[in-house]
């Protein structure tokens, strides 16, 4: 299911943060307003492809071995 779309607050952005005429914002496709805002800039979404970068990049350390720590995943001493 589709997230509902918050019109106040992209009303409120169009007319006050961009200082958008009413007629102006209501033509303004759903991207271009996107794009005048910013939110082409954000960082895209994590894939699944990009997580394997990542976990190939920084490899989880062996337990106990090189960080320091001999906790359990949990962080539970002795396991139980």
């Amino acid at each position: 299911m589709r997230p509902a779309i918050d019109w106040p607050g992209l009303i409120r952005a169009g007319l006050r943060e961009l200082r958008l005429e009413p007629a102006a914002f209501w033509r303004l496709t759903p991207v271009e307003l996107r794009m005048m805002l910013g939110a082409e800039q954000a960082a895209p979404p994590l894939t699944r492809a990009r997580l394997a970068e990542l976990a190939a990049a920084f490899p989880d350390m062996e337990k106990g071995k090189g960080d320091g720590d001999d906790r359990g995943f949990a962080g539970s001493a002795g396991g139980a």
